[in-house]
């Protein structure tokens, strides 16, 4: 049998046992099927952090991030932080500044693997679209966030109707 006969079989046995619809492609390598319940609470949780930050709420948001050292973020045009006391301080930083940014998540999509997820996500910074990702962890029966990043999405050609073309696509 051709591998890709052998993944299209395995991908319909996982489509029939999984509780959840997803994309053929993410069903392929997940390690165990998505129950809709870890996926509503990774997405309420990354909903949580955007709603803390247009709020500007910096005690909700940092409640929100995991209590370790190897927390880390990387934002636009940013080098990379790591260590709870950097990523806490340069999210406080951003919020007490009155020129921030208003930023609103948009089409988000969970990954969750056991106790490990992540959200991915188009950010509309000040309506400007970044791709954004926020990896979570289960930690002490609730979703803590362990990595943020955000970087620009490049343009597509000017004159391209068809986001596709040329085997390029936003999801």
């Amino acid at each position: 049998m051709m591998r890709c006969d052998k993944v299209l079989q395995d991908s319909r046995k996982a489509r029939r046992a999984s509780p959840v619809q997803l994309p053929l492609d993410f069903r392929i390598s997940l390690a165990h099927a998505m129950t809709m319940s870890e996926v509503s609470d990774i997405i309420a949780a990354n909903a949580a952090f955007y709603t803390a930050f247009a709020a500007g709420d910096f005690a909700a948001l940092a409640a929100l991030w995991a209590d370790q050292e190897t927390i880390s973020c990387i934002h636009p045009g940013w080098p990379a932080i790591v260590g709870r006391m950097s990523v806490i301080g340069s999210w406080r930083e951003i919020l007490n500044n009155p020129a921030r940014p208003q930023i609103v998540c948009a089409e988000p999509y969970a990954i969750v693997d056991g106790d490990h997820g992540r959200v991915i996500c188009i950010e509309l910074v000040d309506g400007a679209p970044l791709a954004a990702t926020n990896y979570f962890r289960h930690i002490d029966g609730a979703w803590r966030l362990v990595h943020h990043q955000s970087s620009a999405i490049a343009q597509f050609a000017a004159g391209a109707d068809d986001p596709t073309e040329h085997g390029r696509s936003i999801h």
